[in-house]
């Protein structure tokens, strides 16, 4: 299996309407392990149109609490189980993220013990552990090391960006954030940085849309995202060799393309953009 990310889900905010992306979640491919990084609405059934089998389902990373980054995290568990998932799943994320998964496994309780008893199935509430993270050190297996650090995300403090390394790669997705100059040293010489972004032009029009919310939806994007050319000058510094815009915000509106991105970008990053899409792959060659 060569070495991969896929952008499953692009889209920043929890929110779907027709026509748009779907939330944020990936796939990373390193050195044979298929690794799911954030669990939106639509990660199963963009996990499924990557080819993957749901039953070899086996490793999790959650960078925060906000459902456009967990909302299908137990879905995609159950529905693996339902696939033939019968070996561990290990699950790394913040502080809380046990609270929720007890709370889904209480939720389906009854179909759980009824496919269990039913259909012979093993017990899924025992293959599954979650790990509660910190900055530093997350996990190193099978010649993988996984390491955080906090972004920049208010209200939220248990909020992280991964670095995940192989020999011969390095990849870094910033997780939601404010521009971060912590996040310069964190991703030297990357491979791949994905970074959140927002283009800065289309704010008003994306908080007519959303139509239910009030000044603080702007004053939370404004102190807790990054603009395009902020990510594209964190970027620079760090010397990634590609940068890929995801979590990006707005992703539905129809007056905005990919041209538009480039733009925001232009003049503080000169190397290759690629602007996320749900499904784009972009090969760690």
């Amino acid at each position: 299996m060569q070495d991969h990310v896929v952008l499953l889900g692009t889209k920043g905010g929890p929110a779907i309407r027709p026509g748009s992306s779907m939330p944020t979640s990936n796939l990373l491919c390193l050195n044979g392990r298929q690794i799911v990084v954030d669990c939106a609405l639509g990660v199963t059934r963009g996990l499924v149109e990557q080819g993957m089998q749901l039953k070899d389902l086996s490793l999790i990373f959650i960078s925060h609490l906000h459902s456009d980054h967990y909302l299908e995290l137990g879905p995609l568990i159950h529905t693996a189980w339902t696939a033939g998932l019968k070996t561990p799943v290990e699950v790394y994320g913040p502080d809380g993220l046990d609270t929720y998964w007890d709370g889904f496994l209480a939720s389906m309780k009854a179909d759980i013990d009824l496919r269990i008893e039913d259909e012979g199935r093993p017990d899924l509430r025992e293959l599954v552990r979650v790990h509660t993270i910190d900055a530093g050190e997350v996990m190193t297996q099978d010649g993988i090391r996984v390491t955080a650090i906090r972004t920049e995300h208010p209200p939220l403090i248990d909020c992280f960006a991964f670095s995940f390394r192989s020999e011969a790669r390095h990849v870094v997705f910033s997780g939601d954030t404010a521009p971060l100059e912590a996040l310069e040293d964190f991703a030297r010489g990357a491979d791949l940085l994905v970074h959140e972004a927002m283009l800065e032009a289309a704010l008003p029009a994306l908080l007519k849309r959303v139509g239910n919310g009030s000044d603080k939806l702007m004053e939370h994007l404004l102190r807790s995202h990054s603009f395009a050319h902020d990510a594209a000058q964190t970027a620079t510094r760090a010397e990634v060799r590609r940068l890929a815009l995801s979590h990006l915000i707005p992703a539905d509106d129809a007056d905005y393309d990919a041209a538009d991105w480039h733009a925001a970008v232009k003049g503080h990053w000169d190397g290759t953009l690629i602007v996320g899409q749900d499904g784009t792959r972009i090969e760690l060659d």
